[in-house]
């Protein structure tokens, strides 16, 4: 049996998840920096690092993109139990970061990279209708990005 993650690294795993799901591809070390909001790209391999040690993550070959998360760091995860209230009011800062962003101009790589963390924490906590509604939302935004 694998060692659990810690927050960060679960914060990594989900985000590494969604990229893939949103992409089709695996995020870069620096993309992960970015989303994640990490000051360097060490702090990034040192997480990715701990998590393939622990079984959680995998690199499919030694090249660039190439990270995926194992099925069984997936089915890990326990989503804590969230009132009705706090689904609702959680969804509606969700929707209210999208229409700030769906009105702008132009949406900065870093706002997209929240968008998919966010709707990815939605997926964690089970909810995966708000989650599913709010992607096509994010294509729509990807062409945005400046």
């Amino acid at each position: 049996m694998t060692d659990r993650p810690t927050k960060k690294q679960r914060e990594l795993l989900t985000f590494i998840d969604n990229f893939i799901t949103g992409h089709g591809y695996g995020p870069s070390y620096r993309e992960i920096m970015s989303g994640l909001g990490y000051k360097s790209v060490a702090t990034v391999a040192l997480h990715v690092d701990g998590l393939i040690s622990k079984g959680q993550l995998r690199k499919k070959t030694r090249s660039a993109r190439s990270l995926e998360v194992v099925d069984s760091a997936k089915s890990e995860f326990k989503a804590p139990k969230v009132k009705d209230s706090e689904e609702k009011w959680l969804v509606a800062q969700i929707e209210q970061r999208f229409k700030s962003l769906e009105t702008a101009p132009q949406v900065s790589k870093s706002a997209l990279d929240e968008l998919y963390v966010l709707t990815g924490a939605l997926k964690v906590l089970g909810f995966d209708s708000a989650a599913e509604s709010f992607a096509g939302r994010i294509s729509k935004l990807k062409k945005q990005v400046s």
